[in-house]
């Protein structure tokens, strides 16, 4: 067995810990070759220590391998490679390393569990998520407080609203984040009224110092046109003075948002004329308001003064000025703020760009120009894009781009009834009946059915609700 120093090897371990919270990845290499150079590896301590400098730093690939060359393990080395990957976009290898895990013959703890249980939600594994559970009631961890609100919030945003409000009223002490979690879900599962009911049986005061369920609550009464509960929301929002501090970024883009979905864009106007933290979603959020709105003009106005104010657009930002554009017919502008994407902001287009760009091209007439920009796409143009030349050709009335865009997209999405019937709106907008009737054929012979618009209007009732909570 290899031998070293004590002091050297607790010397350098102190060295990576002040590296880790400070998420120091240069200084945190450097203590790394120092380490190799004298020698000290393998140490447990030392490499878990090297493990936990590169998850804080998101220089994932570095801690996997610093954790491949352990010999030995500890549990916590496993829970700090759990988490990191499941609050990371790979929450598969999460999942991947627990047969390992268990093969190695250790025992998930209260630490373990709530990081596989998040990396369940991001890969979208209900199922293993399910057995996990299991484990916690073998293993004794389901009185724990930090695995219960796992497992509900797992549930929550798995749309199983059930389990989750089984495990939400079984809670003894029921903390801010099992209520934000419940809350969350609720609302995400479009039940808004118990989301309300439940936000009102939350006391107030625990709102207004951790308000995270508030905007899912919001985005709620705006994706069900919910106007009149979302003022009644927005009204204890002010009298709380939440939309006052230098915290109410999330609150205030949500408030924007309902607003934005109800139609009242002069009221979402006035939530952003009072919020003191403006950042890039808020001000995309308005533009996109705007957008939405016919007021396409002003929509650019506003992306000049955030870029004047020191925000830095992003890919979303320039998706939305681009569809204000579109719909407002601003074909000069729409070409302006695509050239100056990559040059200027730094923001390389991607497919939903073009999508936008061809959108907007099409529209105004220029089917010529939008095909070559699709041939001169550098990647692969996707279906979006394709269907996007296709439903401008109906208006425009050529026949001839919407067949080419329409065999592209029979390509990609064979099973799309959509494009079928875009295509027979062309054949029928230029009069060419056969083309009708194949198009027709055609999709009966594929059993696809163009389903029906559908509207509606929300109903008040009882809620039973109020009676379980």
């Amino acid at each position: 067995m290899k031998w070293f120093p004590p002091c050297a090897a607790a010397f350098f371990s102190g060295l990576l810990r002040r590296c880790a919270p400070l998420s120091a990845i240069g200084p945190g290499k450097q203590v790394h070759a120092h380490i190799l150079t004298r020698g000290l590896l393998p140490h447990v301590t030392l490499q878990t220590d090297l493990v936990l400098v590169y998850c804080r730093t998101s220089d994932l690939l570095s801690a996997r391998q610093a954790f491949d060359e352990m010999p030995h393990r500890s549990s916590h080395t496993w829970n700090i490679l759990f988490s990191s990957y499941a609050q990371s976009s790979r929450p598969c290898e999460a999942l991947r390393l627990l047969p390992l895990f268990l093969t190695a013959g250790l025992r998930a703890d209260h630490y373990t569990f709530p990081a596989l249980l998040k990396a369940c939600v991001a890969a979208g594994d209900l199922p293993l998520g399910l057995s996990l559970h299991g484990r916690v009631l073998e293993t004794g961890y389901e009185e724990d407080a930090l695995v219960r609100c796992s497992l509900l919030d797992m549930y929550a945003k798995c749309g199983r609203i059930a389990n989750a409000h089984q495990l939400f009223l079984q809670m003894r002490d029921r903390d801010t984040v099992a209520w934000n979690s419940m809350i969350s879900g609720l609302a995400r599962a479009k039940l808004l009224s118990e989301a309300l009911c439940c936000l009102k049986k939350m006391q107030w005061k625990e709102v207004e110092e951790d308000p995270m369920a508030v905007p899912s609550v919001l985005a709620a009464c705006g994706q069900a046109g919910e106007l009149r509960k979302g003022k009644e929301l927005h009204g204890k929002l002010i009298k709380s003075s939440l939309l006052t501090t230098d915290s109410d970024a999330a609150v205030g883009n949500a408030l924007l948002e309902m607003y934005s979905r109800c139609g009242c864009l002069a009221d979402a106007r006035k939530v952003f004329a009072i919020m003191s933290n403006r950042n890039v979603v808020t001000w995309t959020t308005l533009i996109s308001s705007c957008g939405a709105h016919g007021e396409g003009e002003e929509s650019l106005i506003l992306f000049e003064e955030m870029v004047a104010s020191g925000v830095k657009p992003n890919a979303v930002t320039f998706t939305v000025v681009l569809s204000s554009c579109s719909h407002s017919g601003l074909v000069a502008h729409g070409r302006r703020f695509f050239q100056s994407m990559s040059g200027v902001h730094g923001v390389e287009p991607t497919a939903e760009h073009y999508a936008c760009m061809v959108d907007l091209l099409a529209r105004a007439g220029h089917l010529q120009e939008a095909l070559e920009l699709v041939e001169s796409m550098p990647v692969e143009p996707t279906g979006s894009v394709w269907g996007a030349l296709l439903g401008a050709c109906a208006a425009q009335g050529d026949a001839a781009v919407a067949e080419l865009a329409a065999r592209r997209l029979f390509d990609i999405e064979p099973r799309n009834a959509a494009n079928y019937a875009a295509l027979r709106g062309v054949y029928a907008a230029v009069g060419a009946r056969d083309g009708v009737r194949r198009m027709t054929a055609r999709m009966r012979a594929l059993r696809l059915l163009k389903g029906p618009g559908r509207s509606w209007i929300p109903v008040e009732g009882e809620r039973p609700w109020e009676r379980k909570c």
